[in-house]
């Protein structure tokens, strides 16, 4: 079914001020020859912390609220991105979920990117003769979207070809010149803040794969660590994933009975994932750069609450490690 809450239109104003206040932000404008603007954020533009702050609001659909605070959570790492969503199933699943596998092309010079950002709830494709989400995951929310714009946004290191915008357009049924296409690579500062803003988003997802009903969650905040960014892909990726990892704390508020949610506050955090206990990057190394054979269950925060509207109980589970945080960020 359709919403009449469109992400696309609440992510708009956030795209409009970053074009326009895009020298004050060090971005890097482009408009493509079918027409798209390609905002760069970290590729041949500096970017910045600032950058990454509103690229992560686009993310959620202009559904979030990101700020950047100085706090002593972590004696070395003291810059936090937090978070805050009154509509966190819709903004996290439905938008900041980077769920669109987009690629053109093959060998060396193919171009392959998970695709976040509020065009994810336009996209649609035939199959057998019935139009679907590009999602399947859409069906489940019961959510769909309709806009005359699209914007996505991609964790890559190069410029989309146009024909991934005319994937683009196709999908959404939108004019190629009506697409917006933000690129944040990881190694880049606004990277490190816009993929550390995403541990509201992973302990949604946890909770998706832990089948609790995501009818019941009607609230949340988070925050986690900004990683210092850095030039090898690999340990900037780990580095993003450890923030969460050790660094993320979650608080959730649901609806149900306190068993659920003492449930859902136990087996949410990191911790408990069976390749919990070191960086990411050492994880990663040691299943050959296999992202598939990851523990899924890895990828969420380190610490979780989760309060019980209905008798006001809040459940606790996990912890902070500053020093796996330190491990990773610090090396």
């Amino acid at each position: 079914m359709l919403s009449h809450v469109s992400v696309n239109s609440y992510a708009l104003p956030i795209v409009k001020h970053m074009i326009a206040n895009a020298d004050q932000l060090r971005l890097k404008v482009d408009r493509l020859a079918n027409g798209c603007i390609v905002i760069d954020a970290g590729i041949q533009a500096v970017g910045g912390l600032e950058a990454g702050r509103l690229v992560t609001e686009i993310c959620m659909g202009g559904l979030g609220k990101v700020t950047l605070t100085h706090n002593a959570t972590f004696s070395r790492w003291p810059a936090m991105v937090n978070v805050i969503s009154t509509n966190p199933v819709i903004a996290c699943l439905g938008s900041q979920y980077a769920g669109w596998s987009l690629s053109h092309g093959e060998g060396k010079g193919a171009f392959h990117a998970l695709s976040s950002g509020p065009a994810r709830a336009m996209a649609t494709k035939v199959k057998d003769g019935v139009e679907k989400p590009v999602e399947e995951l859409y069906e489940e929310l019961g959510y769909r979207d309709l806009c005359a714009k699209a914007t996505l946004v991609m964790e890559v290191d190069k410029t989309p070809p146009v024909e991934i915008v005319e994937k683009i357009a196709r999908a959404c049924k939108v004019e190629t010149d009506s697409v917006y296409v933000i690129l944040t690579p990881t190694s880049s500062l606004a990277g490190s803040v816009q993929v550390a803003g995403r541990v509201l988003e992973v302990a949604l997802h946890k909770a998706h794969s832990l089948h609790f009903p995501l009818g019941n969650i009607l609230d949340g905040s988070a925050s986690a660590p900004v990683p210092p960014p850095h030039p090898n892909f690999v340990k900037a990726m780990g580095r993003t994933n450890d923030a969460i990892l050790f660094g993320g704390t979650v608080h959730l508020f649901v609806k149900g009975s306190d068993e659920a949610a003492a449930a859902l506050a136990r087996e949410l955090p990191s911790s408990t994932s069976r390749d919990y206990g070191k960086p990411f990057a050492e994880v990663f190394k040691e299943y050959k750069y296999d992202f598939f054979k990851v523990d899924p269950m890895l990828f969420s925060p380190a610490k979780v609450i989760v309060t019980a509207v209905e008798s006001g109980r809040s459940f606790h589970a996990g912890d902070l490690d500053e020093e796996l945080l330190e491990r990773s960020f610090g090396e």
